[in-house]
């Protein structure tokens, strides 16, 4: 019996009904063929940085994404970069500051596949990964053909897709991004970044210096993977910033004056999750049982010890009712949730 805990950055999940790699794309397209012609559910197994698995595991079969490769094509000015779903994220990004492909500079030190990339549209500082996102091979599931899919055909918002709106459609085999060859990063378009750079928003920088300053930043906060860090056994960013209408925007104007926020358009107003959160009364390091608020960083719950599932998820709910007391805001979660919900 496979435990899936080992396989998620949480260290939580319980046992699969099932369990298989697939170290090549036809591999990958081949199990869940099969699956889907038997009937038997399928959980699709990246990173597990972006996934929240029930205590009870699932029962099906859960298919590990392992295919690996990389194919480069250039020319002066743009760089298209294929990548196998199983390639790690943050070493991509380091070859390409490396290589002086700027484009994901800013996305530096984030854990998981390149292959949810698209499904979660990654992003961090200013950059996601729909702002370079070429195309997007993969299988659909219903079809039951691999299909390439532009970037427009993708569905992209924030922390969003069409592959996230429909986890059970499409399974991602590769993502192609386009880059631009430069030495220079894209227009640092993220305040806090900017901060640490000691330069205005709009600016660039070095490719290098740009992911140094990413890295320090996550590092700071708990959000570069370290095993001797008990802030980083969290799926990352529990909730997602929250985008209000003008309405929703003016109702919570009466009841928080003054509340950080900047504008979506459409006289939308996106809110700074963490801020509601601590204004709420869930501090840094806040904890309920076994598990706790990062004490780096608001909006990462953590598992620093033995706990379960179901903790995490009675702290989750605690803060979202808290906020959705308070502010009127209802919290979304970011990970994908496995047998479970808020």
């Amino acid at each position: 019996m496979e435990m899936l805990a080992p396989y998620t950055t949480l260290r939580l999940g319980g046992p699969a009904g099932d369990f298989a790699q697939a170290d090549t794309a036809e591999q990958l397209v081949s199990l869940v063929a099969a699956a889907d012609r038997e009937g038997r559910p399928t959980l699709i197994l990246g990173g597990g940085s972006n996934l929240v698995v029930a205590d009870e595991g699932f029962d099906g079969l859960v298919i590990r994404v392992a295919n690996l490769g990389v194919s480069v094509s250039r020319d002066a000015e743009q760089v298209l970069v294929t990548v196998e779903a199983g390639e790690d994220w943050d070493p991509l990004v380091a070859r390409a500051v490396a290589e002086g492909w700027s484009g994901i500079e800013c996305m530096s030190g984030i854990p998981g596949l390149v292959g949810s990339t698209p499904i979660q549209n990654v992003g961090a500082y200013g950059q996601e990964v729909s702002q370079t996102i070429w195309c997007v091979r993969a299988y659909d599931r219903k079809t039951r053909q691999v299909v390439d899919l532009e970037a427009r055909q993708c569905g992209f918002s924030y922390r969003d897709s069409a592959f996230k709106r429909d986890l059970s459609r499409h399974v991602v085999l590769a993502v192609t991004y386009a880059l631009d060859v430069s030495e220079t990063s894209g227009p640092v378009a993220y305040k806090e970044l900017a901060g640490r750079l000691g330069v205005e928003v709009g600016e660039r920088v070095p490719l290098a210096r740009a992911r140094e300053a990413v890295l320090e930043l996550r590092r700071g906060k708990g959000m570069v993977l370290d095993p001797a860090d008990p802030d980083t056994r969290s799926a990352g960013s529990f909730f997602t910033n929250p985008i209000l209408s003008a309405p929703e925007a003016a109702a919570l104007a009466t009841r928080a004056p003054g509340h950080p926020s900047w504008s979506v358009g459409d006289g939308s107003i996106k809110v700074p999750a963490a801020w509601l959160i601590e204004q709420a009364g869930f501090p840094k390091g806040y904890a309920h049982g076994p598990v706790r608020i990062s004490t780096k960083h608001t909006l990462a719950l953590t598992n620093p010890g033995e706990g379960t599932t179901a903790d995490l998820l009675a702290l989750a709910r605690h803060v979202r009712d808290g906020v959705r007391e308070k502010f009127g805001v209802t919290l979304v979660n970011e990970p994908v949730m496995v047998g479970c919900a808020l």
